[in-house]
């Protein structure tokens, strides 16, 4: 319903989805203006940089346009307008992301594929299968742990209330995170990501694999990937997070 609304007026929508892709290419643009005054970040070249940023952007674009939603969940809880989803015979989590669908959000993952299509054609890579292979899971992999963060945020807002902002350092700023070369970050910080909330999981260890660089926290080559493996654990933990919110759930009392 809410993308048959949305064609009705195509020049607005066109105008929408090309505003999304411009104001996220704000942050290439950043990291171009980086590069025009060094060679190099943290030892990556600027298309090494650039297929980090687009390996996380395209994921992330996914995620964005499939649960960006959830991201006004706590406002629904404050007022109890959710009680409209309990009484419907389909999933809440479901109802929750498809409320007023953001296809403008489109815009996110285009910008984020066009700067992921030119860093290959800029980058010198020993194309073998297995690389060939992890790309494409990793793009799909990286969305599945991104949405993951989305949900677990958003099951966090059922007691919080009012943690949008709270779940947006995990979501964007977790984007932010990863469209940069992990040698930047100190090592205790890049851990964390790792092994705490998997972020790295997203681009950094995969991506790296295909790029032909160590990770700096030493870890072996095969972990690279396990992308799917780490999805499918967090999609579980954040759905048991997702249940246990709605059972906590009362209305608002009125």
């Amino acid at each position: 319903m809410w993308i048959r609304s949305t064609l009705v007026y195509r020049t607005s929508f066109a105008a929408a989805v090309l505003t999304n892709f411009l104001v996220t290419a704000l942050d290439f643009v950043v990291i171009w203006m980086m590069f025009s005054q060094a060679t190099s970040i943290g030892g990556y070249s600027f298309a090494e940089t650039a297929f980090l940023y687009g390996t996380a952007s395209v994921s992330f674009g996914i995620t964005a346009l499939l649960l960006g939603s959830v991201d006004d969940l706590g406002l629904r809880v404050r007022d109890g307008s959710l009680d409209a989803f309990l009484v419907r015979p389909a999933p809440v989590l479901v109802q929750v992301a498809a409320d007023r669908f953001g296809l403008r959000r489109l815009g996110r993952f285009l910008q984020g594929a066009l700067v992921l299509g030119w860093s290959l054609t800029r980058l010198d890579l020993d194309w073998t299968p297995a690389k060939l292979l992890l790309l494409p899971v990793m793009l799909l992999s990286g969305a599945a742990i991104f949405g993951a963060v989305y949900v677990a945020g958003a099951a966090f807002q059922f007691w919080a209330q009012d943690a949008a902002e709270a779940q947006s350092a995990f979501t964007f700023g977790g984007l932010t995170l990863l469209q940069y070369p992990p040698t930047v970050f100190a090592r205790d910080f890049v851990i964390g990501v790792t092994f705490v909330v998997p972020l790295a999981f997203v681009n950094w260890l995969p991506a790296l694999y295909v790029l032909g660089r160590p990770y700096p926290v030493g870890l072996p080559w095969w972990l690279a990937f396990t992308p799917p493996l780490v999805a499918a654990g967090s999609c579980a933990l954040a759905g048991l997070a997702w249940r246990a919110g709605v059972r906590s759930y009362r209305s608002t009392g009125s």
